[in-house]
């Protein structure tokens, strides 16, 4: 019984936020979906963490891309971005409103 709530705690650290751009929005009409996840997750997680954050959706497909970090500048100083990954994930059946703002 731990083991599963565990492994469920860790599913829902998995997706950190939803990623929201033109080309993710316009890709929303062929179900898929972008989020930000963390770096060591698996495709398989991704997948488990969509369908128990999004109750009724099954998935269909994972693709991730690493996302390294790049120079920054900002006036004079100069900085870094985090390096990040994020998957683009295809759902079967209903799209998902609350991401799409619908």
């Amino acid at each position: 019984m731990s083991k599963d709530r565990t492994n469920t705690e860790k599913l829902y650290s998995v997706i950190k936020k939803p990623l929201i751009t033109e080309k993710s929005v316009g890709a929303t009409t062929l179900g898929q979906y972008t989020f930000e996840v963390v770096k060591d997750a698996t495709k398989i997680e991704i997948a488990q963490a969509v369908e128990l954050a999004f109750p009724g959706r099954k998935v269909k497909k994972v693709r991730t891309v690493y996302m390294p970090s790049h120079s920054k500048r900002m006036g004079y100083k100069f900085g870094r971005t985090d390096s990040s990954k994020k998957a683009i994930v295809t759902i079967e059946g209903e799209p998902i409103e609350e991401l799409i703002g619908a």
